[in-house]
């Protein structure tokens, strides 16, 4: 661990977010406008964070191809979004279930949990509206999936969800400020923004002290489940359907963007902050180096 990182008191961390909850929440049901037309001619994501952007497969796409795929992509990364938010719900109240209710703490994350109940609905909303199948994760990541909330504890339960979350943070706020992305996508995107910010905060301080009550034994299997789930979440954003949907070789075109620089380069940037963050307080490193690589996370 290079350096102690200083937390609140967690009572105090919980009430402070629970009175900001209380203070400012968002209903999708009641503040984005469902029925709204989508717009002729907007993309779905900003076309530079399309996986096959910069590829040969891109350059024989017509306008209309990379559009669709867009709104292909944009549904992939919100069902994913949807399938790993009802894990962490599974994680939050396997918590809960073994803390003293009467506690901030874990009053907060049961308003957490409430948040992500109505994010789930917001994203399942969102792929229904744009008119695509709820992509999710593929089947064997999806089997797998279910052994996170009995496998997972301690910093690296808390770390994983920080990966989820901050990557798809900063892939939504270049999103909604992008005039040339549907509203509806902006407005979804604002939306779980301004929310997750509470819940990035409650996790961080949960990862430090974690950390601090972590035993040398326990270390590396910490290090390889957060690494390993980060992984999995990497490479689970866009599932290769999405290209047979938009007329593409589905194999051809998943290894492409697999390999494809511009993409690798997006998911780094995407998990900028929260790897800085990992590897200040120790949980970046063997044995997890070689999955941390293959996530696209670390060059």
């Amino acid at each position: 661990m290079t350096r102690t990182l200083k937390v609140a008191d967690r009572e105090k961390t919980a009430e402070r977010l629970l009175n900001s909850s209380a203070d400012k929440f968002y209903d999708p049901e009641v503040d984005i406008d469902w029925s709204a037309p989508l717009v002729d001619g907007l993309r779905f994501t900003p076309e530079h964070r399309c996986s096959l952007y910069g590829t040969e497969l891109w350059d024989q796409m017509s306008p209309e191809q990379r559009i669709d795929l867009s709104r292909h992509e944009v549904a992939s990364v919100a069902s994913v979004g949807l399938w790993f938010e009802i894990l962490l719900m599974q994680m939050l109240l396997k918590e809960v279930y073994r803390s003293d209710p009467t506690t901030k703490h874990a009053q907060y994350a049961l308003t957490e949990v409430a948040d992500e109940c109505r994010h789930s609905t917001m994203f399942a909303r969102m792929v229904e509206a744009i008119g695509c199948p709820p992509y999710g994760p593929r089947q064997y990541t999806y089997q797998l999936g279910k052994l996170l909330p009995v496998v997972g504890y301690g910093p690296a339960l808390y770390g994983s969800i920080l990966v989820a979350e901050e990557i798809l943070d900063r892939l939504q706020r270049e999103t909604m400020a992008d005039e040339t992305v549907q509203p509806l996508v902006r407005m979804v995107n604002r939306i779980h923004v301004l929310e997750e910010a509470r819940h990035v905060r409650f996790a961080r301080e949960e990862v430090v002290r974690g950390m601090e009550k972590l035993t040398k034994k326990e270390l590396p299997y910490q290090r390889w489940l957060i690494a390993t789930t980060s992984m999995f979440i990497t490479r689970s954003l866009i599932n290769p359907e999405v290209y047979a949907a938009v007329g593409l070789d589905k194999e051809q075109a998943h290894k492409a963007a697999l390999g494809n620089p511009h993409w690798q380069e997006s998911i780094r940037w995407s998990g900028e902050r929260i790897m800085k963050f990992l590897d200040e307080v120790g949980l970046v490193g063997k044995p997890g180096m070689r999955a941390w690589r293959r996530s696209f996370l670390l060059g």
